[in-house]
């Protein structure tokens, strides 16, 4: 029975085998049971969010649980690499204070109060409308015009080609605005 002991300590091992002692023969049994966290997810390519670059970014998930956001090797842009907002895409999703509603300050107040999404999303979509109506000008000096100033939209650098072309539709010939960038381009 002693004799088994000594034979699983890591160093008789090494002087059993020759090995170096970086190998299986420094592992305990519970370590060599040990898996990644991501064995057994599925995988889902995606794009950091926060910047223009567009690294690219390994997402895993295992029933319907975010387990963890990598830099994906075989982007051509950042092949594995992220920088530290991109490295922490994980922690930003899943801290436990992350805010998970819509924070709201009401004109002249001096407190904030928590909306939820569809709330928010509603009153943005009443503002936007009321300041199209309120600015839209069909004509100037006799020649038509058919557009807004007193709105404008910045897109995200992150977008592709096609979302780009739907929002810069939208946003001309749904709304009239004229006022239209996007981070892309800088």
């Amino acid at each position: 029975m002693l004799t088994d002991l000594f034979s699983r300590w890591p160093l008789i091992q090494q002087i059993r085998t020759g090995a170096n002692g970086n190998g299986v023969e420094a592992m305990s049994e519970r370590t060599r049971n040990l898996r990644p966290k991501t064995d057994g997810a599925e995988v889902a390519r995606s794009i950091c969010p926060y910047c223009g670059v567009g690294c690219g970014q390994l997402v895993y998930h295992k029933n319907g649980k975010l387990v963890s956001i990598e830099g994906d090797p075989e982007s051509p842009i950042s092949r594995g690499r992220l920088c530290p907002k991109g490295a922490d895409t994980y922690e930003l999703h899943t801290h436990s204070a992350r805010l998970k509603k819509v924070k709201y300050r009401r004109p002249y107040s001096t407190h904030w109060e928590d909306l939820d999404l569809e709330t928010a999303m509603d009153m943005v979509a009443e503002r936007v409308w009321e300041t199209r109506e309120r600015t839209f000008q069909e004509t100037k000096d006799g020649e038509v015009l058919m557009q807004t100033t007193a709105m404008a939209h910045l897109g995200g650098a992150t977008l592709d080609i096609e979302e780009n072309y739907l929002i810069k539709k939208l946003f001309t010939a749904g709304l009239g605005m004229v006022c239209i960038s996007n981070q892309a381009r800088i």
